[in-house]
């Protein structure tokens, strides 16, 4: 092709966009709390359980939280990242964002929260897509499947749950 508008020479066969193969991220787990607590916790207090050493822009010292439409890293000094732009807030039922951290928007995935109350508490489910928004779609599926799990894991230890 010669130029943005050109068309494919008539034998060329269109490339597939393997990132569109991808299958989401879903992580579940359930805390021991009402529904609304489970949001709040998970929400309002991020910055008491994220695991900011191992997933952060700027390490440990820094705290995250939710702040207005943003999902916000502030660094000890001061200096900000944004991880995400919040563009579906339903309280305590769940919420969709944007999702970059470490990145700008224009390489974003989506995020979407859920809480559903269950027997014995609330189910959180976690589905992470889009990966055709990131800039290496492959190795960012990668990074979040082996990612998520554990983060999960310091939410629920924070809600009073944790492996038996």
């Amino acid at each position: 092709m010669e130029s943005l508008f050109s068309h494919p020479a008539p034998d060329s066969e269109p490339q597939p966009n393997r990132s569109f193969d991808l299958e989401p991220v879903v992580c579940t787990v359930v805390v021991r709390a009402p529904v609304a607590h489970a949001f709040m916790g998970f929400t309002d207090h991020t910055h008491l359980w994220w695991p900011m050493a191992d997933h952060s822009v700027y390490g440990e010292g820094s705290h995250v939280e939710f702040e207005e439409n943003l999902i916000l890293e502030t660094a000890e000094d001061g200096r900000t990242s944004v991880w995400g732009t919040i563009d579906d807030w339903q309280p305590p039922i769940s919420f969709h964002a944007s999702w970059y951290p470490g990145s700008t928007a224009m390489w974003s995935t989506e995020v979407r929260v859920a809480f559903r109350g269950v027997d014995g508490g609330t189910e959180v489910r976690l589905v992470h897509d889009g990966w055709e928004g990131a800039e290496d779609p492959g190795q960012t599926r990668a990074d979040y499947a082996a990612g998520w799990p554990g983060v999960l894991e310091r939410y629920v230890r924070f809600m009073g749950g944790g492996s038996e």
